[in-house]
């Protein structure tokens, strides 16, 4: 481990989360928040407490988007088509002062949890794991229970269809560990996704505690797939178990990279975004305040340094970079046909008037690529992307063989009326719309609220609706207090001041503090000393966007806010903060599942997601595999990880040994120049490192030299592929255009086993 990582660590053990947050007195209860008596109610809200009035108590539904951006839906500003959620929002509320945590992981943790995200235990994404006694494990802390949790100790059933990445990216295979799945966070069914995101035509699937392959179905779509499953769970607990209410948490990927849909819905804004990003940014804004969502004396503050003004472009990159974003529009108006059948469906059973919907995203519009990208990978390798690649693609945006994220431009506009992006903590990062929808229980209708709130006060004004309080124990586990405070008095009163004054955030060294009105937030720049960032004050009640900046003329302020920040952090146990992004995504945590030098694998073995497969990146290995063919037609794939985007595979076809590795489209390849012969074989890829991240391949067939190939460069980030590992069979997107015919190409003959042995 790194000398300065290993300090951090030390520094950690002296204020770990769980010890501060069980300690701290002064954390604030639902009960304290609230104070002695119930917050002030209508009468038209149930208040049940008692176990016989469980049918009073409303469903509850957390729908989730992904990366969506606090002016992406109609009712907040948007050209973008959404009139599902809009309806939602003019029979229910919109608040625009809401805020989430600046990524998609600990945003999560804290919206199951009621919690902070460092005392939880995800001080990050959760494919990052520093170890047990750090704020950065990559789970949701036993010492936490989830909503789910929470609400079935109050008799309801429980079910999640979701993005869930709120599990250690290594523990995503068939032979789990599974007490971080949602099975295992209190959830009675799932259907899903584990890791941060998945392609929306071919998917890594998990229904319960099971990998599945994508139903075959013609024009598949994960976010109609999901739609689907929340119906089926709804309509199987309406038919059973009636009485009883329900907890959905519904949260699609989308609009989180890969931005993949439906074609039609790619050409139902074929032109409206050739006027391009800054003409668009200014039209939201002005829509914002037209509608109220903003004040009407907003300023916007002047865009990001690093994007092009669209009048600068060529013809061919405002065409290319308008198709980003007709794909993009595309992709969130049918995300919101799905939540319009999932809202229909519970008009057809009965649920509908007593179901409680908050409708929030993860965090602000991201910003992966100044020009856009064709897959993640690009952007965790750092690899640029010219723009002339994105061209020669251009009409393949939004499809199936692209993994598009669109560029920093349409990211700003998303964000409107703020600055920064998602993993910043300024606006652009933290703030979400919210829409709160229970035709029961809220008489206003599509008003606006602009109390303060943070993401943990969902699941605390959850708690409050049904009259439940946060057990103080949970499975024999002491449980730290919820941390969030109710928002039910604002559902009746829009002048009722917020429970909410104060919140941290702190993110890859990104620190900001909100009280009373204020904000104090720096923005760290990676590599940089802690001790050079800039703090900037902003008075949000007079400053709406964060476009003026008081750190100079009120120095004492920010000072104030500083020191008040540390209090909080350590509070909540979210020191140390002084962590750079590489250096977190380096650490490989002593005890994670795929941390060791040998790993077996047997025909038959269910597929492996990309975080849990052997780390060969930038080391030495070998791939072993013994096989038996009992005739020369007998062939198929022997292991492969990856997809048609980057990955390997190594495979027999007409009896030959075939290894490709796929660095982006420069496909490093090995044709055997030897047969493999009948019988038992065993078939041996060898990685010989000769210099930083690159080496040179080799195949032996018993033994036998087969042939050679150089690999100038390969992949050095967490991951070399968005898709995990097969063996036997490459199944979802294939490795190799290059396969034999059969379903996933699956090998014929017998696989003894594959081993790989890392140096």
């Amino acid at each position: 481990m790194d000398t300065n990582l290993k300090k951090k660590m030390s520094s950690l053990l002296k204020v770990t989360a769980v010890s501060t947050v069980l300690m701290a007195g002064t954390h604030m209860t639902l009960k304290h928040a609230m104070g002695s008596t119930p917050s002030k109610k209508t009468d038209s809200v149930p208040q049940p407490s008692a176990q016989n009035n469980i049918k009073e108590k409303p469903n509850i539904v957390y729908i989730l988007l992904d990366d969506a951006g606090f002016s992406d839906l109609g009712s907040y500003g948007s050209e973008i088509k959404t009139p599902n959620i809009d309806n939602l929002s003019k029979n229910g509320l919109l608040y625009n002062n809401f805020t989430v945590n600046p990524m998609c992981s600990p945003t999560r943790a804290s919206l199951l949890t009621g919690r902070n995200h460092h005392s939880v235990g995800m001080g990050n994404i959760s494919n990052f794991d520093l170890g047990p006694d750090s704020h950065t494990q990559g789970l949701i802390r036993d010492e936490a229970a989830t909503s789910a949790e929470m609400l079935k100790e109050n008799g309801y059933s429980t079910f999640a269809v979701s993005k869930w990445h709120t599990a250690p990216a290594d523990e995503i295979t068939p032979a789990g560990p599974f007490d971080n799945w949602p099975l295992g966070q209190g959830f009675e069914r799932f259907y899903g996704i584990l890791e941060s995101h998945a392609d929306q035509f071919q998917p890594e699937l998990v229904y319960d505690n099971h990998m599945i392959e994508p139903p075959e179905k013609e024009n598949y779509h994960l976010s109609e797939d999901f739609t689907d499953h929340a119906k089926q769970f709804v309509t199987d607990h309406a038919s059973i178990t009636p009485d009883k209410p329900f907890h959905l948490y519904l949260g699609f990927g989308a609009t989180h990279s890969p931005i993949q849909v439906p074609q039609e819905y790619i050409d139902m804004y074929k032109g409206v975004y050739d006027k391009g990003w800054d003409k668009i940014r200014e039209e939201r804004f002005e829509r914002q305040k037209e509608l109220g969502i903003i004040p009407k004396d907003t300023k916007l503050p002047p865009g990001d340094p690093r994007i092009k003004d669209w009048d600068e472009l060529s013809k061919e990159e405002k065409e290319t970079y308008a198709r980003f974003q007709e794909a993009y529009a595309g992709f969130l108006t049918h995300t919101d046909e799905e939540i319009g059948r999932f809202i229909d469906h519970l008009k057809e059973v009965g649920e509908y008037d007593n179901t409680v919907i908050f409708l929030l995203s993860d965090n602000g519009a991201s910003a992966e690529s100044p020009n856009g990208s064709l897959t993640f990978i690009n952007y965790l390798n750092g690899y640029p992307v010219e723009t002339q690649d994105l061209m020669n693609v251009k009409d393949k945006i939004g499809g199936p063989e692209v993994k598009a994220a669109y560029p920093l431009g349409w990211a700003q506009v998303s964000n409107t009326p703020f600055k920064n992006f998602k993993q910043s903590v300024h606006n652009g990062g933290v703030r979400s719309p919210l829409i709160i929808h229970w035709p029961k229980g809220i008489e206003a209708k599509g008003e606006i609220r602009s109390q303060y709130h943070h993401v943990t006060d969902i699941t605390a004004t959850a708690l409050d609706l049904i009259g439940a309080q946060a057990p103080e124990t949970y499975q024999g586990i002491e449980q730290m207090p919820i941390h969030g405070v109710s928002m039910v008095n604002s559902f009746h009163n829009e002048k009722e001041p917020s429970n909410r004054t104060t919140q941290y955030f702190s993110i890859n060294g990104h620190r900001a503090i909100v009280q009373d009105g204020w904000k104090a937030v720096t923005f760290h720049k990676q590599g940089e000393p802690y001790e050079n960032d800039q703090w900037e004050l902003y008075q949000l009640n007079k400053d709406f966007s964060e476009a003026n900046n008081l750190a100079n003329e009120k120095p004492e302020k920010v000072k104030e806010l500083q020191a008040l920040w540390y209090k909080e952090a350590e509070k909540y146990g979210a020191l140390p903060f002084e962590y750079d992004f590489k250096e977190i995504a380096a650490y490989q945590d002593p005890n994670a599942t795929n941390n060791r030098n040998r790993f077996t694998y047997y025909q038959g073995l269910e597929h492996i997601g990309t975080s849990a497969t052997p780390k060969i990146q930038n080391r030495s290995y070998t791939i072993t595999a013994e096989i038996n063919r009992e005739k020369n037609n007998i062939e198929g794939v022997l292991v492969a990880h990856g997809d048609h985007i980057s990955g390997y595979t190594l495979y027999v076809k007409n009896s030959r040994v075939i290894y490709e590795y796929n660095h982006l489209g420069n496909v490093y390849k090995i044709v055997s120049n030897e047969k493999v012969p009948v019988g038992d074989s065993t078939i041996i890829f060898t990685f010989e490192k000769t210099g930083e991240n690159q080496g040179k391949g080799s195949l032996t067939i018993n033994g036998k030299k087969a042939g050679e190939v150089d690999m100038p460069q390969t992949f050095w980030a967490t991951i070399i592929a968005e898709e995990g590992l097969d063996v036997g069979r490459d199944l979802l997107s294939p490795v190799s255009p290059n396969y034999g015919k059969g379903k996933n190409f699956e090998f014929s003959g017998k696989i003894y086993k594959v081993q790989y042995d890392l140096k």
